[in-house]
């Protein structure tokens, strides 16, 4: 194991306690980014180091996980923080995050394989399946709740919300179950040439648990960071005069940033596979995690939970997702299908400044 790696995490989570303890502005506010990239790179570092030992579909799987699992808690008390003013925050960030890794994330990864390699392949049956999956929680979660009459805007009653968060829950398990036991084969990535941390001799069990605390060090120190800083993002916006939307998507391109870069990583090598496995994967753990705890904080604890996106939020969710069944549908991409899945995403993010 490199030292920068193991150095990396413990400053970065110095840096949070600075940032927590004191307002972050100038010298402090730059030190933060500086230390979230620093967190963003490490926390990809560990990731691989962890997939190599345990391979794939594993090693994505422990990525999407880790960082879910963060987000969820920042997003719980984000919730039992704000009240009513939290309503939509769990909306929000699950709809921002299937955006950002449906479009930017795969978009980038298509056109910078495409470019580097020409045409790169992947196994349609596993990013079939999970997209799937994807489209029906995210109309179950977010498109559903506009249209229902039994409670008033785009909002679920508590009898709907634990329907829904107990379906986001066990298609979620069910994929899960799909992708690392009974059809493994499916999310397999062929080995790459020209990548030579595949042909690399895998990390011993010491070093692999290492990387596995390490890991949690830095993705804890980057959603920690982007919680911190979210207040100066805040009045960046506010002093742009841009709605209040922007926040939220800023701060789940921060937050997704990880899995942003491992997905970039492995296109560019050739693993496009893995590129798949880690944005279907992430975007259906943002989904299948997030809302079954926040379904239970809702319906326990009495807080308020919109759900429902407006009508432009929704065509854009449609056009994510018809788009994506055409270039994803049949296992073979090039640059061109990433520079749609880019201009949709152009569009979502000038569409939250000018809505």
């Amino acid at each position: 194991m490199r030292h920068w790696p193991v150095l990396v995490p413990p400053l970065v989570l110095a840096v949070l306690a600075a940032g927590i303890l004191l307002r972050p502005t100038g010298a402090l506010l730059a030190l933060c980014v500086g230390a979230l990239l620093g967190g963003v790179i490490s926390s990809v570092h560990h990731a691989e180091v962890i997939a190599h030992r345990v391979g794939e579909p594993y090693g994505t799987l422990v990525l999407a996980l880790a960082i879910t699992v963060i987000e969820v808690a920042l997003v719980l008390s984000v919730m039992l923080a704000g009240g009513e003013n939290a309503a939509a925050v769990a909306r929000d960030t699950v709809y921002a995050a299937v955006m950002v890794i449906c479009n930017a994330v795969v978009g980038i990864c298509l056109l910078l394989g495409g470019l580097r390699h020409g045409e790169q392949s992947f196994r349609i049956e596993g990013t079939g399946t999970g997209l799937a999956a994807l489209v029906a929680l995210a109309t179950l979660v977010l498109v559903i709740p506009a249209l229902t009459v039994s409670a008033p805007g785009g909002a679920y009653t508590d009898s709907q919300l634990v329907f829904v968060g107990l379906s986001s829950l066990t298609l979620w398990a069910v994929f899960v179950f799909i992708q690392t036991y009974r059809h493994r084969d499916y999310f397999l990535p062929a080995n790459a040439i020209d990548d030579e941390a595949v042909h690399a001799a895998p990390p011993s069990t010491g070093r692999a648990w290492a990387s596995f605390g390490l890991l949690l060090a830095a993705l804890v120190a980057v959603v920690g960071l982007a919680k911190v800083m979210s207040p100066s993002i805040e009045a960046a916006v506010a002093a742009a005069d841009a709605p209040k939307a922007v926040v939220g998507v800023l701060i789940a391109i921060i937050v997704l940033m990880p899995e942003t870069w491992a997905a970039i990583r492995a296109a560019r090598a050739n693993r496009l596979q893995t590129s798949m496995n880690l944005a279907i994967g992430s975007a259906l753990a943002s989904i299948g995690l997030t809302i079954p705890v926040v379904v239970a904080a809702a319906v326990l604890l009495d807080l308020p939970l919109t759900l429902g996106l407006v009508p432009k939020d929704i065509a854009m969710l449609a056009l994510t997702f018809v788009v994506g069944a055409i270039t994803l549908g049949s296992g073979r991409t090039n640059l061109m299908q990433g520079a749609v899945h880019l201009a949709i995403f152009a569009a979502f993010l000038f569409l939250t400044l000018v809505p």
